[in-house]
């Protein structure tokens, strides 16, 4: 069975041949969408990561 079009973009940002529903992927980001509430937070924690 193939992949959807959100796996593939996230098998070809995580460096993999393909992901499957339900995997932890690391990947790399062209483009972020935030909550103007949360991401403040979000951003601060990684920053003291």
């Amino acid at each position: 069975m193939g992949m959807t079009i959100s796996e593939k973009i996230l098998a070809e940002h995580a460096g993999k041949k393909r992901v499957k529903p339900g995997e932890i992927v690391e990947a790399r980001l062209d483009f972020l969408l935030a909550n103007d509430i949360t991401a403040p937070l979000a951003i601060e924690s990684f920053k003291q990561a």
